[in-house]
Order: C-alpha cells, then structure tokens, then sequence
C-alpha cells in the first residue's frame, strides 16, 4: 500500500513539474513579446475608430490584426499615413488573391493617405517561404526584372501615382538588396533576430510540422523584409506595412528593427487570409489561377468568375471588392432568388470595371445574352479565343482538343468531364469521349462555342487546316 501511493506520488509530481514547465515558457514568451512591444494586452480590435480610414478599413472587413490600434488611430488622425505592401515578382502577373491587399491601398489613398508599392525585385531571388509547402523555383534576374515590369503595370489601374502628397510611388527593394553587403548587414541587423523568435513564427512551424525542408535561404527572408520596412522609413518615411495574416511575424520583425535602429515608431496591420465560403483559397479555381492580367485571362472569364460567386460569399465581397457604399451593400443582405443573381452581375460589373474599364461590359452582357439565348445571331466578342492547327482531315478527338485549349489538365479530367455532362459544344452535350472534331463540326465561319461548366467558354477558330503529306 506504502508503495503504491509513493509511486502515485512520484508520477503526480512529474506531471506538476511539466505543466509549471509549459506554464514558466509561456510566460517568458508573453513576457518577451511585452518587452518587445510587439503585443498589447490591451490590443483588442476596437469597434469603433476615431480615424476615417481605420473606420472604413473596418467596416469593410479589411482588418484582422494591428500592432498598435490605439496609436495608429491616433497618427491617422493627424498625419498623412504613409504606408506599403510589399509584391514580389514570382510571376508575370498578380492574381485575384491580391485584389484585397491593392483594394486596401487604394481605400488608403481615397482618404488622403499615401501608398507605397514594393517590388520585390531583390526578395523575389530568394523566395518568401510564407504558406509554401516547399521551395519556390528560382528565377533569373531577366525573369525577376520582366515580371515586376508586368505587375506594376496593374496597379496603374487602381492607384494614382504622381508626385503629390498622397500620390502613390512605386519602388523595388532590387535597389538596396541587391548591392548588400553580407557581413555588414550580418553585423549592423542580424543580431537583432534570434533563432528562438524566428522558430516561432507561423510561416517556419508549419513548414517544420509537415517535415519538409526551409533552407537557409528562404530562412534569410524575414530579415530582408524586416530591413525592407526600415529602408522604406529611411527613404520614404513610411510608418505602416500592410500585409496578409500570415505575413505577421515578417511585419512584426520590421516594427521591432525600427524601434531598435533607429528609434522609428512603425505599425503593422494584417488583413485576414481570403477564403470562399467553403474553404478554399481566393485566386484559384479547378482550370487555373484566375489572373489580373487580360493577357492571361479574359475580361470575360474574370466577369464569369465573379458572377459564379457563392450566394454566401456575395455581401461579403461586395464590401471587400467594390466601392458601392456600405447602405447600397445592407441593403441587398436580405436579397434572394433572382435578385441575389441580380447582386452578383453588380458584383461582376463592379469588380470587371476597376480592373478593365467599364468600356469592356456592353460587350460582355451581350455575349452572356447570346449564350444563353437560342437564336442564331450569337455575339461571341468578349469570349476567349484559341487557335487550333487541325494536321489530317481526320480533325481532333474531343479530349485532345480539350488538352490543347487548356480548358483539362489531363485526359483522364477531361474524359470524367465528358462523363458528368459538363462538355457542350455549341451546347449541345458531348456523351462520346471518343467524338473527333473535324471541318464539319464547325460553322461556315470556321468556328465553334467550346464550353465546360457553363463557367469557362472557349472560342475555337479552324486556322492553318491543311493535309498532312
């Protein structure tokens, strides 16, 4: 008996000793973080702002964290706010999971404050780690330079860039990055980070959790965008970087440098990561990602991906991605049926408009109204067009075509496709996966009305068709 209750004894305080174990580190974490002014514990989310653009951020659901509310509220209120986002140049064109970011720094401009775009000319060599499950490919310094040349050029659309007090200026951080000197910035930053801090960070703890490797490259990221922020408040006198949710601890890392360097006041604000209603992430749909640019996508595939939205998801954008008012926006929450359809062409004309003009609708309504008319007078204008060299009078089977007008990935995708119903050609349904495509198949006008879904129409022209000898 002796015996069994010293041994409950002993176990009873090895578990005492792990949890007052787990508690002391939780404490040193949090007390770190106060010394660091990094957090507040008086850092709620307020629900009510005395500055306009805070307000306004707010109400549309722009915000999910700040570094210091209370302060920033108060420097809005009597300063030009110059604040950035940082993009880099992993591709020729940003996609819409970028619209939220570019729709807060043109909200930012429009109550006189002043935005900064951050190329990342010299970042974009390493690789932001951030959400990826592995390493970005690396890019060449001709790509890297082509690719920040093509996304400023989308900005142009939303933001107003000149030389005024709240105009918008464009930079790329190849201008100090790319000329550091290594055992310098070692010496006069690195010891301000440590290993410990920089493991607690989302971006590092996930890619440890699912075991795939963070190199040491993509480990040197977060200092550079910490440096990035000070030489932005150097050169610019920036206070504020915007950024996404899990942008966080690189934001944060930047604040903290400021404060240690050069004894800079600097803010972070985080808007929340974007995703639909049923949990996927904004930017993507099962054909692809769904581009700003029109070289990459149509304007009318980007009006169609934005009148799909879910009947859940339509108030919500409407306040993220459009500039209707919020009254206009109350209003439609109690729509349904025909006019909740109603709310999404708003939503489509409004999103389609910032991005390309609303020059580009009259065409684009047409064609949806001849899509799905049944007369013979179809207008395919604003329609996507491919060009598909037929070699032999045989033609095409139905899923080669598919393949080679990217609308399927694979053959099987596109034989499944076939399979469910969801392959139309000038809609009439296709059942037979092994149909082939040919000169008859067309019109007199050597064309065609490929569509998949409803959601992604292509328009096929018959060119170069010749014999093969």
């Amino acid at each position: 008996s002796f015996n069994m209750l010293f041994t409950k004894s002993l176990i009873l305080n090895k578990y005492n000793n792990k949890i007052l174990t787990s508690i002391k580190q939780l404490n040193r974490i949090k007390s770190t973080l106060l010394d660091d002014h990094i957090v507040h514990e008086s850092n709620l989310k307020p629900d009510k702002f005395k500055s306009s653009i805070l307000q306004t951020l707010l109400d549309r659901g722009y915000i999910h964290q700040c570094t210091d509310y209370e302060a920033l509220d108060n420097k809005a209120l009597s300063n030009v706010i110059v604040a950035y986002l940082g993009f880099d140049a992993t591709a020729n064109s940003l996609h819409v999971g970028s619209l939220l970011q570019i729709m807060i720094l043109r909200t930012l401009q429009k109550h006189g404050h002043k935005p900064i775009v951050l190329l990342g000319g010299g970042t974009t060599r390493i690789g932001d780690p951030s959400g990826k499950d592995e390493s970005r490919q690396l890019l060449s310094d001709e790509i890297i330079s082509n690719n920040a040349k093509s996304i400023g050029e989308i900005f142009k659309k939303y933001l107003r860039f000149g030389d005024g007090e709240s105009d918008a200026i464009m930079v790329n951080n190849a201008e100090w990055l790319n000329n550091i000197k290594y055992l310098d910035f070692l010496r006069d930053y690195g010891r301000y980070f440590t290993i410990n801090r920089m493991l607690t960070f989302e971006s590092v703890k996930q890619r440890l959790a699912r075991e795939q490797p963070l190199t040491f490259l993509e480990f040197n990221y977060m200092l550079l965008q910490a440096y990035d922020f000070v030489e932005l408040s150097r050169r610019y006198n920036v206070s504020l970087q915007l950024g996404g949710s899990d942008q966080w601890g690189n934001i944060v890392s930047g604040v903290e440098l400021g404060r240690k360097v050069d004894q800079s006041q600097l803010f972070g604000l985080t808007a929340p990561l974007l995703t639909t209603s049923d949990g996927k992430k904004m930017g993507k749909t099962a054909s692809g990602a769904v581009w700003l640019n029109k070289e990459l996508l149509s304007e009318y595939d980007y009006w169609q991906f934005w009148r799909n939205t879910a009947d859940s998801d339509v108030i919500r954008f409407l306040k993220l991605f459009t500039e209707l008012p919020l009254e206009q926006i109350n209003e439609m929450s109690n729509w349904e049926g025909a006019q909740l359809n109603e709310a999404k062409i708003i939503l489509a004309d409004q999103v389609t408009s910032l991005l390309h003009g609303p020059e580009c609708l009259e065409s684009i309504h047409n064609t949806v109204k001849s899509l799905y008319s049944k007369t013979s007078d179809m207008n395919y204008d604003s329609l996507p067009k491919i060009k598909l060299d037929f070699l032999s009078s045989n033609g095409l089977s139905i899923v080669d075509v598919l393949l080679q007008s990217e609308l399927l990935p694979s053959k099987n995708e596109a034989r499944k496709a076939i399979k469910n119903g969801g392959i139309r050609i000038n809609d009439e349904k296709v059942i037979d996966d092994n149909l082939i495509i040919n000169a008859d198949t067309f019109d007199n006008n050597k064309q065609l009305k490929l569509s998949y879904v409803k959601r992604n129409i292509y328009y096929l022209l018959l060119i170069n068709y010749f014999i093969t000898c």
